[in-house]
């Protein structure tokens, strides 16, 4: 019984020995996976805040936040209903961008305020244009009619330029963009009660004064007060370079004009928005190419 035993154990030793040290029939160790790359991780988007007029501005702006949200830029646009704390707050650095105005606003604000504040492209231009409640033909102008403009340095040089060209005010000679002129520098106001209010206002106090009066507005008010280019008794000649000097922009802080959303946001506003916001509304603002 011993010696079976001791056979039996002798042969299972045997067996495992082989079992051990063989390796033709054993099988192929597995080799380790490859370790799987990590896909990227997606960028997060950046946030750009931009300060605009409701009309046509903000409403530009929303043309383009589609085709932005693609490049993962998040536009974030803030409304304003006057012309100096979009860019008090773009100096503060409230906002990345401000698009409402025109260069020489820019550079008198600039000039008023100790800013430093650039254009990083022109946008679009919108027709200077003399509108009122009741007139529908400037040959009907009462004596004594009120003409209201804007009082900001600017935009009261470009009104009273359209007076001029419209033969209703006497300018010195030689008056210009570049020179400037105020009501105080009219030759001869034909008879006419021209008065200077904030370029906001122009439109409310046009609507609640007596029949007869006429004011040049800026566009994007007379848009918001349901105006458009064919309402208008006369509109600035855009011949010539107007339509640059006057073109608005996307204005920024000095520097901050090569940044890559700022780029992206002009460049998206110059490649069609302008004319599909035309076709949308009516509005007549010219595109600049």
């Amino acid at each position: 019984m011993k010696k079976t035993l001791a056979l039996v154990l002798t042969a299972a030793l045997v067996i495992l020995t082989f079992a051990a040290c063989g390796t033709s029939s054993a099988p192929a160790a597995t080799e380790a996976p490859a370790a799987v790359e990590e896909a990227a991780p997606v960028a997060e988007s950046v946030k750009l805040t931009v300060g605009a007029s409701s009309t046509p501005h903000a409403e530009l702006l929303e043309i383009v936040k589609p085709a932005l949200a693609e490049q993962g830029i998040e536009l974030n646009i803030v409304i304003y209903d006057d012309y100096v704390l979009p860019n008090t707050a773009l100096q503060d650095g409230t906002l990345d961008a401000n698009y409402f105005q025109h260069t020489p606003y820019l550079n008198s604000f600039n000039a008023s305020n100790g800013t430093d504040l650039v254009s990083a492209g022109l946008i679009h231009y919108e027709p200077f244009g003399i509108y009122s409640q009741s007139v529908t033909d400037l040959a009907e102008l009462a004596e004594g009619a009120t003409i209201i403009v804007p009082d900001d340095d600017s935009n009261q040089t470009r009104a009273l330029l359209l007076l001029q060209q419209e033969g209703l005010v006497e300018l010195p000679e030689g008056a210009s963009v570049d020179t400037g002129v105020t009501l105080l520098d009219i030759v001869d106001d034909k008879g006419y009660n021209v008065q200077a209010v904030q370029a906001d206002a122009v439109p409310s106090l046009l609507a609640n004064s007596d029949a007869g009066t006429v004011a040049v507005i800026n566009y994007n008010y007379a848009l918001g007060a349901g105006f458009k280019t064919s309402d208008a008794l006369a509109i600035e000649d855009a011949s010539g370079n107007a339509a640059q000097t006057y073109a608005n922009i996307i204005a920024v802080r000095r520097g901050d004009e090569s940044r890559s959303e700022i780029q992206a946001l002009v460049a998206a506003l110059q490649a069609g928005a302008v004319d599909a916001y035309n076709e949308q509304t009516g509005a007549g603002i010219v595109a600049i190419k």
